[in-house]
């Protein structure tokens, strides 16, 4: 065996998956269908490049690395932003980082059309895993890329970038289960996932919650509004029953027809009073 050139390192792992391209190709004929995919191509090419990333290889989307984890999620919420819109093709973004094995191929199969560069090791099936459990526009990354980010933006970040951890996901073929994060600008994009048919579900939040300074002012009105509303119905309960359990009260306001409340009241009083005196 001919010796191979291979090197360990710790990357970014981005695996980016189009949505329904197979039915995309079926409906609007291998021609046009190569023509939107090689516009689609180039623009997340150049998004790529942009931030540092390298194209390992290309299918229905790409497997990308990237030496920072921060770049990776940045590319990969710059393109949810704006390559979607301009192609109608959805996407979904699975991100992992972790160590690696490089593999740099002989010039000899290169020149055939070999990939100059391959990647081996289980951190690319954890990103394809992650991947597999986006919905439409979402974009996940796992634990341990998370805590290499460690919560942060840069300026190439969005602005309303937020994180929240989804849940706990067993992956098929991965050891131990997976602590999965959602990272977006929306609070539709931060919604857990389901598991599939290669995820299994472990538990976790159902539903991401807007924090109170992403709220729009109507959200903010209706909240007042409920709250307010809360406090005006509890009041008048109160007073409900404050009239209620008295009889000269409900003489008073000329309220008839609440006679059988003092049987109640009378219970309740009853069943105190035989507490106390430990008869019951």
């Amino acid at each position: 065996m001919s010796p191979v050139e291979m090197r360990r390192t710790k990357l970014a792992l981005v695996l980016l998956d189009i949505i329904g391209s197979t039915a995309f190709v079926q409906r609007a004929g291998a021609e046009t269908a190569a023509k939107w995919f090689q516009f689609h191509d180039k623009m997340a090419r150049n998004l790529c490049y942009r931030y540092g990333g390298r194209e390992i290889d290309r299918s229905d989307g790409f497997l990308l690395s990237f030496e920072r984890p921060i770049d990776a999620v940045n590319f990969s919420l710059n393109y949810q932003n704006t390559i979607p819109a301009k192609t109608n093709l959805d996407c979904r973004i699975g991100i992992h980082w972790g160590e690696i094995v490089e593999v740099k191929q002989d010039d000899v199969f290169v020149a055939a059309n070999a990939k100059r560069i391959e990647l081996e090791g289980i951190s690319k099936n954890i990103a394809a895993r992650t991947m597999s459990l986006c919905e439409a526009g979402q974009v996940l990354l796992t634990r341990e890329a998370f805590l290499a980010i460690k919560n942060r933006t840069n300026r190439y970040t969005p602005k309303n970038t937020r994180y929240a951890c989804v849940g706990l996901y067993k992956f098929k073929g991965v050891s131990t289960a997976q602590q999965i994060y959602a990272v977006g600008e929306t609070i539709e994009s931060l919604q857990p996932p389901p598991g599939g048919d290669k995820v299994k579900r472990l538990g976790g939040p159902k539903y991401i919650k807007k924090r109170m300074r992403d709220k729009e002012l109507r959200e903010h009105i209706l909240s007042l509004c409920y709250f307010f509303g809360a406090i005006s119905a509890s009041y008048w309960i109160y007073l409900l029953i404050w009239v209620l359990v008295d009889p000269h009260r409900r003489l008073v306001h000329n309220i008839q027809g609440f006679e059988w409340v003092d049987d109640i009241v009378e219970f309740i009083n009853l069943a105190i009073k035989l507490y106390q005196e430990g008869k019951l």
